[in-house]
């Protein structure tokens, strides 16, 4: 079962947090739906800045403890190398995570089931 590592931010950057979970969308969700549940409402973390996937749990709990222990520079470090201008990356995996999860049907074919029906 895949594992995901993020790091997700406030708005000034002033506070990174380290997570692991198993439904990254989930658990952004989460975040939003619950936003001063670890800080106020100047310091609501959520924006997604960093995160992998690892397909084995014992990795990613390994990953998870060794990422926790990094320093704020070595995280921004870490941050930097794959974003570098700190974008909100919870747009992109709402869109991604849609794609997945949606069933499409052309238009030109849909007409021709209900014709032939």
């Amino acid at each position: 079962m895949k594992r995901f590592i993020y790091i997700i931010t406030d708005r000034n950057r002033k506070n990174l947090h380290v997570g692991l979970c198993s439904d990254l969308v989930k658990t952004l969700k989460f975040y939003s739906d619950m936003p001063t549940l670890f800080f106020d409402n100047a310091q609501q973390l959520n924006r997604l800045v960093y995160f992998e996937e690892i397909n084995n749990e014992d990795m990613a709990m390994e990953r998870f403890k060794f990422v926790s222990t990094f320093t704020r520079s070595q995280k921004e470090k870490m941050i930097r190398s794959v974003n570098a201008d700190w974008v909100d990356l919870t747009i992109g995996l709402k869109y991604e995570h849609g794609m997945r999860t949606r069933t499409y049907v052309r238009p030109s074919f849909a007409s021709r089931l209900k014709a032939t029906a």
